[in-house]
């Protein structure tokens, strides 16, 4: 799954870096080492300006909440538990399957956050010794330092509850898509830690190359078909590495979380 990351690209760096047309100053976020659901997060995506509707879809920078709420939403309750879309049945999902149409986006990330059981202390806890057991983030990041295009949704959901003119009538939300686990083994693979994403977690986010970024937004595209091909782009080369546990705490937040430990800690419960 993908239930916290790290964005400390600057907004001019993703306007560059993703080809982006449009972008208002006003939606800049401040980099977040430690970005979790019902946060504010950029994402790429391409629709029509609205005042200049006839010039066709343009690729812009904006500000969305992460946890999608969709359009026929009665409340927003839910949003919190809506941050992730599995790409096996995204097609066809109530709450996704109209944005997988036609509202399709991307997510940039510096890399995603997953935590691990160590093997004896996933023993403990089935022997009852440990209510709760230890358990070690990782960070999951592109070998060669670049960006990780998250493939995400995105929706509109008006408030019922206030005025058409109030600056917080429209949410803008987004979900990440996810997908089985990749099990091919880490480049740099050895010692005693995860060989593979799988061996971190079954699910992981789907990943799209440059190549496909541009297919993936184009909201012309409709065929579902095709639209899982470019899903369906293999694995991203990443590597992965223990970081600090206070990662599990929302409140912190800084680089010092994604710095590399050169082995996992052992006395901190999550």
């Amino acid at each position: 799954m993908c239930g916290r990351y790290a964005a400390s690209r600057s907004p001019e760096d993703l306007v560059g870096l993703f080809g982006v047309e449009k972008w208002e100053p006003a939606e800049t976020l401040a980099p977040d080492w430690n970005v979790a659901p019902t946060k504010s997060v950029h994402v790429v995506l391409e629709r029509p300006l609205k005042d200049a509707r006839e010039r066709g879809p343009v690729r812009q920078l904006r500000a969305l909440r992460w946890g999608l709420v969709p359009s026929w939403a009665k409340s927003p309750e839910g949003a919190a538990k809506m941050i992730n879309a599995r790409a096996e049945t995204v097609h066809e999902k109530p709450s996704f399957r109209r944005a997988f149409e036609s509202r399709r986006c991307l997510i940039p990330a510096d890399g995603y956050y997953e935590w691990v059981t160590g093997a004896d202390e996933r023993e403990l806890e089935e022997r009852g010794r440990r209510k709760r057991a230890r358990k070690q983030p990782y960070f999951v990041t592109p070998e060669d330092g670049s960006v990780l295009a998250m493939a995400g949704l995105y929706e509109f959901w008006r408030d019922p509850a206030l005025p058409a003119d109030h600056p917080q009538a429209w949410w803008a939300t987004c979900a990440v898509i996810t997908t089985e686990a990749s099990a091919e083994p880490f480049a740099a693979a050895g010692g005693e830690g995860p060989r593979s994403l799988a061996e971190i977690h079954p699910r992981m986010p789907v990943v799209l190359p440059r190549e496909r970024w541009g297919a993936w937004l184009d909201p012309s595209c409709t065929d579902a078909g095709a639209l899982r091909g470019v899903l369906a782009s293999g694995a991203a080369a990443v590597r992965a590495y223990p970081v600090r546990t206070s990662v599990s705490d929302v409140r912190n937040n800084g680089p010092e979380l994604v710095e590399e430990l050169p082995a996992p800690e052992e006395s901190t419960l999550f």
